[in-house]
């Protein structure tokens, strides 16, 4: 069953008709997006942390986040994508945690403590991470996130430049978020692998990106943002006005209560 998600999982990845995912957190956040017609689910680690009570890129660890993927993956008949952000204290032990736990995809970064890793030292561990999804049998798609446009140089060449490594490595696609220019997608799109982009409001819209070549679409951790948002929104207009016209626009009960059975 796995495998064949897997096999499903990597064929949503079409340049120019790209996937759309809508990032998840928890089960109630996956369950609400699978009923609202996503064809795969897809973790946001900062999303995960902040529901467990931990900083974003505080160290959440390959335990806390295969646990919340395996019950994602049993709430939801989708297959589901895990950000493991740079795969903790070790890319392959992670890497088998979530796959066992029911994950088919992963999202790996090339930046550790703040600090971009060399393309030659992440490419080994894109190997690594593709070796252990290969001991369990399932084809994982790996889709191999460069912080070059949040934390590095910003320069296209050097995104480039690491997608060649990433792609011999044995990564299915590139990730760069903070990258919206669609010439330089569509630039980076004829290049070795995939290309997935990060959307926030305000960023060109899916039919731009497609137009760019770009191969999935994600959102990071805007809708947690948006729901805690809404929480904040909702407890200060009891708490300041003794209202409640926040909350009017929130799923029905009985609606999302069926979700679960």
């Amino acid at each position: 069953m796995t495998s064949s998600k897997a096999e499903t999982f990597a064929a949503l990845h079409r340049p120019g008709d790209p996937l759309l995912l809508p990032n998840a957190w928890d089960v109630g956040s996956a369950v609400a997006i699978a009923a609202a017609g996503a064809r795969a689910i897809a973790t946001t680690s900062a999303g995960v942390a902040w529901s467990l009570g931990f900083a974003d890129g505080a160290d959440l660890g390959a335990d806390r986040v295969a646990a919340v993927v395996e019950r994602i993956a049993a709430a939801v008949g989708l297959p589901v994508s895990a950000d493991i952000e740079a795969g903790y204290d070790s890319v392959e032990e992670t890497v088998t945690a979530v796959v066992q736990a029911g994950a088919v995809g992963v999202n790996i970064e090339d930046r550790v403590d703040g600090a971009m890793l060399d393309p030659a030292e992440q490419a080994g561990r894109l190997a690594a991470a593709r070796a252990a999804a290969d001991r369990l049998g399932v084809p994982v798609w790996i889709n191999a996130r460069t912080d070059v446009y949040l934390a590095g140089s910003g320069r296209l060449d050097e995104v480039k430049r690491r997608a060649e490594a990433y792609a011999a490595a044995g990564a299915d696609s590139v990730f760069v978020p903070g990258l919206v220019d669609l010439a330089a997608l569509a630039e980076l799109s004829a290049g070795p692998l995939p290309v997935a982009a990060m959307a926030w409001a305000g960023a060109p819209g899916v039919r731009e990106f497609a137009s760019a070549g770009v191969a999935r679409v994600s959102l990071g951790s805007a809708i947690a943002q948006a729901a805690y948002a809404l929480a904040a929104r909702a407890a200060t207009e009891l708490l300041e006005k003794g209202g409640y016209d926040a909350t009017g626009d929130g799923l029905p009960y009985d609606k999302m209560n069926a979700l679960y059975k």
